[in-house]
């Protein structure tokens, strides 16, 4: 369907942002005019998604579409057990629950916000083992989501396997950027799994994004459709888990993949309790076929091909205006380098968002940080975790806006960039949840 987008003047959205207290997550959605928030849940279905639609078998246990889900998970990712979940962090929470306790150490890829909120919840720790060079955003190198697998050989080597209950491969790695992981540094991962006697997870949000990248930019992939990648890809691990809201390309939904039957098990007692029956898991069947169809759909070369370039334009438009960007662009948004973008900022006054509010006040869009106030505080000290890269994560929905509007986006963010030297006052927290605190903390300018 298309849906209209209001325009505003800069008068209006000062009072906006205000009343939001600079908070981009609290604004309602009619003051934005394109909205690049995120990807999640944000794409347009197909036909064929809406006619699934039709199809929902709503029944409590049992249903077809349960059964339809399970056949297209076992198809196209290779798990045969699996658990649907309301989404990804409804995801992470059933599978960590069983999996992860006080004092664990999970290594991985730079943890995404719900991620590493659900492993220190339980009072574990996330250990970063991201290569160097994804810290860096004029450095090109084609796979900045890989883990340094000197860095996670360290980790596995200093700690008993008791403790750690699984290394975690996010795919795209959307903290660094984006960006993609190959195939061989899965099957280093894998390699070392099988040495130290741990698992893999892999965190699937993006992977039909992640495949799209192996063919096109890793040797000996070229001639390889992306299922036969996709297929390759998940034969590293040993359990997945997926937010469907992105590369399923559906508003709501989410599962776990697993191999073994008693991971399943002890899963399945934490999904009753905290998602529905194992049938259903917090979804309905109508929402299980479209999900179902999305995986396929997402799994599409021509589509991915379509997506992943007009992320690359609106990159290549902000290139040419001069705007520090993490390269080469990632699969799902471009992320804006707002240290670069911002140097007069002190680090304590958050450069990713006071990028952000600016970027809104300039035009009306909105996009997300991805820096300090999601980093959060570290648990013990409670200080503030200042990261390598302050990122303002410009995201773009699926099948949803023409170039017209990247065109748009990026004209905005370049007059934003022409001035620049101006902004001299970033932004300081009045108040912070105790825990992902970026998606309800309340700001001011400093």
């Amino acid at each position: 369907m298309v849906e209209p987008i209001r325009r505003s003047t800069r008068a209006d959205r000062e009072k906006w942002i205000n009343e939001a207290s600079f908070n981009l997550f609290k604004l309602r959605s009619e003051y934005v005019f394109i909205d690049l928030l995120t990807d999640s849940g944000t794409g347009a279905m197909s036909d064929r998604q809406w006619s699934e639609m039709m199809l929902g078998d709503e029944s409590y246990a049992g249903a077809s579409s349960y059964f339809k889900m399970k056949d297209t998970i076992k198809e196209i990712l290779g798990f045969e057990y699996f658990l649907p979940t309301h989404q990804g962090r409804a995801a992470e929470n059933v599978l960590f629950s069983a999996l992860v306790k006080a004092g664990d150490i999970v290594p991985g890829n730079s943890h995404f916000d719900t991620t590493k909120g659900h492993i220190e919840f339980r009072k574990a720790r996330a250990v970063d083992c991201t290569i160097a060079e994804a810290f860096d955003t004029t450095v090109y190198h084609p796979f900045k989501g890989n883990v340094d697998l000197e860095k996670l050989e360290d980790v596995l080597r200093s700690n008993p396997k008791e403790k750690i209950p699984f290394i975690v491969v996010t795919v795209t790695c959307n903290s660094s950027g984006g960006q993609p992981v190959s195939m061989a540094n899965l099957k280093g991962i894998r390699n070392l799994a099988n040495k130290y006697g741990v698992k893999v997870l892999i965190d699937a949000a993006r992977f039909a994004e992640n495949a799209y990248f192996i063919k096109t930019r890793e040797d000996g992939f070229k001639d390889r459709t992306i299922r036969e990648i996709v297929l390759e890809m998940f034969g590293t691990a040993d359990f997945m888990t997926m937010s469907s809201k992105k590369d399923a390309i559906v508003n709501m939904g989410g599962f776990i993949g697993m191999r073994e039957k008693e991971i399943f098990d002890k899963a399945s007692v934490f999904n009753i309790m905290f998602e529905g029956y194992i049938t259903y898991g917090g979804m309905s069947g109508r929402d299980m076929n479209a999900l179902s169809q999305g995986l396929r759909e997402g799994t599409e070369f021509d589509y991915l091909e379509t997506r992943i370039k007009q992320v690359a334009y609106l990159g290549s438009r902000l290139v040419e205006f001069g705007v520090p960007v993490q390269q080469p662009f990632g699969g799902h948004a471009i992320f804006v380098d707002a240290k670069r973008f911002l140097p007069q900022l002190p680090k304590e006054q958050f450069h990713a968002q006071t990028l952000a509010v600016e970027l809104y006040l300039e035009s009306g869009v909105r996009g997300v940080e991805i820096g300090a106030l999601l980093a959060d505080r570290d648990p013990e000290t409670r200080e503030n975790r200042f990261p390598a890269l302050e990122l303002l994560r410009l995201t773009i929905p699926r099948r949803v806006y023409t170039n017209n509007h990247m065109d748009y986006v990026a004209t905005a963010l370049a007059n934003v960039y022409d001035r620049s030297n101006s902004i001299t006052r970033g932004l300081k927290i009045v108040r912070e949840a105790p825990i992902m605190r970026h998606f309800t903390v309340d700001l001011e300018r400093v």
